[in-house]
């Protein structure tokens, strides 16, 4: 099954349609590492990381692990773990995922850019939860909380996510 997503901030499972957040340079179909724009194309739903201190683990039968505070995203093109987690402290670019904010409580890994990631062409690409009144990501797609649980749910191995990039 894909999870649809469109330019217009839908992303569609079946009959359901949710608001989104892209990136905030929109829809891409040439991402770049830093360009807040969210890949296009269709990417499968690799794992989902969760916040065990904040909620218990979502219903899912993805993947599911839960972080660690040391948990982090490398972020950093000329490295060998680039588009890769990381343990913290951690020397080169990173994300921290265990964040002060809600926006990782919970994070759908998408394989965007790693089999194998190719250097600069982008990286730390997650389903993940929104920020009040639906702010643009750098280049994510993120969904309420209470939406997020509700697509994930339904997902299961094999499923992807397919961003539509806007018609020419």
């Amino acid at each position: 099954m894909d999870i649809e997503v469109f330019p217009d901030n839908r992303l569609v499972l079946g009959a359901r349609s949710f608001r989104c957040a892209l990136g905030a340079s929109g829809v891409t179909r040439s991402k770049r590492e830093g360009d807040k724009a969210t890949p296009a194309g269709r990417f499968s739903l690799r794992r989902v990381l969760y916040r065990p201190d904040r909620l218990a683990a979502p219903e899912t039968t993805l993947p599911l692990s839960p972080l660690q505070p040391q948990d982090g995203w490398c972020d950093a093109p000329d490295d060998a773990h680039y588009n890769q987690p990381v343990v913290l402290p951690y020397e080169a670019s990173h994300e921290r995922l265990w964040r002060d904010d809600h926006v990782y409580d919970i994070i759908v890994v998408l394989g965007y850019n790693d089999a194998p990631a190719v250097p600069g062409k982008g990286s730390a690409i997650f389903m993940h939860v929104a920020r009040p009144d639906y702010v643009p990501t750098e280049g994510c797609i993120a969904l309420t909380l209470q939406d997020l649980k509700t697509v994930l749910a339904q997902c299961r191995p094999g499923d992807c996510v397919h961003v539509h990039a806007a018609e020419a």
